[in-house]
């Protein structure tokens, strides 16, 4: 069991850095966009644009990860990363983050691809539950110090400075990744897989939840999308919005602490389903609210309700993998996410356009709504 620990926890912190430095980066984006006069549609488009090339390289990723390990894909990654960083830290214009976008989206699936596959691996099978637990204290740590980050360092140096307090960050897994030699060397397939990633929807129960990983991804991209703009809409500083999303962030942690307790009392599909019920209910009255402390309250619960999704649907997709398949259902389920990273921003700058932010909030909600129902449904079919 000792021997499981140094890795996961290593892991963990490594996740923390780069999910720190994406979300931190995707509020930079947004905020230099509307500065430099951007409209809502092409800061949609921009933020789409972290996406569209991961489409292309999550089921690759997942199948190298099986076959060679992991650690390769995670430090070409953070590399590629870090070059996404710096290039609107010295160029600060629109064309730049259309340049950066694109590398830090792809950056990050391949280190995200094979980051989670990782985790699935360390230990024994009974360990995976923690082990997936405590990785998404890494994301939520991400979520929580990424924003609050990012509006500090702009209300007090600037865009640029942002920047590159988050390439900084980076270093810390790239120096490790280097020197760690061991650290998800060995794939667990040793020949190539022939037959299409995506005949594994035909699994219901596996198809099931990847279908609930994607409208709950949704509803996540729309609420750290539509936040800043929200904010900025109504006159809050870069900080406040920072603080906003880092209230969202401290429950999604908090949350996921306590998830091991929540799953042994209760089923890890009604944890699920009724988190997801309650945080459509916690959606339909944020744009109707100007006053700080209540948006940071309602940050915080939604934080709640959505921070479980991830470590049990990460959980519930691995132990449905067929053997030797779990890097590619982690990129199969990645690309289906990305789908939505893609379609979520350009149709919610569209409708924001249109009709304003509210009808984005009442959206989520529905979103949630349906992954909700889908996930009893999977409980009652088990």
């Amino acid at each position: 069991m000792g021997v499981a620990v140094t890795p996961i926890v290593t892991v963990t912190l490594l996740t923390l850095a780069m999910q720190g430095a994406h979300m931190g980066s995707r509020v930079v984006a947004s905020l230099l966009a509307l500065n430099l006069g951007a409209s809502l549609w092409l800061i949609g488009v921009l933020i789409a644009s972290y996406s569209i090339f991961q489409l292309a390289f999550a089921l690759i990723v997942g199948r190298i990860s099986d076959r060679y390990g992991s650690r390769r894909p995670m430090l070409g990654g953070t590399l590629t990363f870090c070059a996404g960083l710096v290039i609107p830290a010295v160029w600060p214009t629109m064309p730049a983050l259309f340049v950066s976008a694109p590398l830090i989206g792809i950056g990050f699936v391949f280190f995200n691809v094979a980051v989670q596959n990782l985790a699935g691996t360390i230990g024994t099978a009974a360990e995976r539950t923690r082990n997936f637990s405590t990785l998404s204290l890494g994301y939520s740590s991400g979520h929580m110090i990424g924003p609050v980050i990012a509006g500090v360092m702009i209300d007090r140096f600037g865009f640029g400075s942002a920047y590159i307090a988050f390439a900084v960050l980076t270093l810390f897994p790239i120096v490790t990744l280097a020197l760690s030699q061991h650290l998800g060397a060995h794939g667990a397939r040793s020949e190539p897989m022939s037959s299409s990633a995506f005949e594994l929807l035909r699994i219901p129960s596996l198809r099931r939840m990847i279908i609930v990983s994607g409208l709950v991804t949704t509803g996540w991209d729309l609420y750290t999308f539509y936040v800043p703009i929200y904010g900025h809409s109504i006159g809050l500083s870069a900080s406040t919005i920072g603080t906003i999303l880092g209230a969202f962030a401290a429950a999604s942690f908090i949350v996921r602490v306590a998830l091991p307790v929540l799953t042994r009392r209760f089923s890890v599909e009604t944890v699920l389903a009724t988190a997801m019920g309650t945080g459509a209910l916690l959606f339909l009255p944020f744009a109707f609210i100007e006053f700080v402390p209540a948006l940071i309250a309602l940050s915080f619960g939604i934080g709640l309700t959505l921070g479980v999704s991830q470590p049990l649907t990460l959980n519930l997709t691995y132990n449905r993998s067929p053997p030797g398949r779990s890097g590619e259902v982690t990129g199969l389920r990645l690309t289906i996410n990305n789908i939505t990273h893609i379609g979520v921003p350009l149709a919610a700058g569209s409708v924001g356009a249109l009709l304003g932010i509210a009808p984005v909030f009442w959206a989520s909600a529905a979103i949630l709504a349906v992954s909700s129902f889908l996930s009893r449904r999977d409980r009652q079919d088990e």
